[in-house]
């Protein structure tokens, strides 16, 4: 039986290849049982159904991303980002309309992975003052874990290039 973090992956596949018909039928099979998944009561299924969101390339589904984005449980958070992320890379709008959660999310979340995962859905955003302002921040901060440091840095630095390119 296929589950729905195979038919994920085989769709990313399918999206990478450019393949969108039969990415589409991928998504019509797959959207009962993903909405099911990312309302259970195990994270780790939601978490699942959050990352696939990003790998569906499921466009349609940014407000239940969103909800994936306040989730109580870390994995959830992290595959919400990662979905956000995928999503937004020809499509800054995503992050846009998100940002105020995403600030939320790199300044004050309890776990660092999550905190890294939102910088670097951040890259894909435009390029705005106050986010560039938060980024250099953690960046500069030595009470910052290093690897948070280095990635606020780096993505303020790209947004800044962005920014002067216009």
């Amino acid at each position: 039986m296929t589950t729905l973090a195979d038919a994920a992956a085989q769709a990313d596949a399918l999206a990478e290849e450019g393949s969108e018909r039969e990415l589409s039928q991928l998504r019509a099979q797959w959207d009962d049982e993903l909405e099911a998944q990312a309302r259970t009561a195990d994270f780790r299924e939601r978490a699942v159904a959050y990352r696939a969101i990003g790998q569906f390339r499921f466009r349609t589904k940014k407000e239940l991303l969103r909800r994936g984005l306040e989730d109580d449980s870390p994995a959830v958070r992290g595959s919400a980002l990662l979905a956000l992320e995928k999503l937004s890379r020809d499509h800054p709008g995503d992050v846009n309309e998100v940002r105020p959660l995403l600030h939320e999310l790199v300044t004050h979340d309890g776990n660092e992975a999550v905190r890294r995962l939102a910088v670097l859905a951040l890259k894909n955003g435009s390029s705005r003052a106050d986010t560039i302002q938060i980024l250099a921040s953690l960046g500069e901060s030595d009470e910052q874990p290093r690897e948070l440091r280095d990635a606020a840095a780096k993505v303020a630095q790209l947004l800044r290039r962005k920014g002067n390119t216009r």
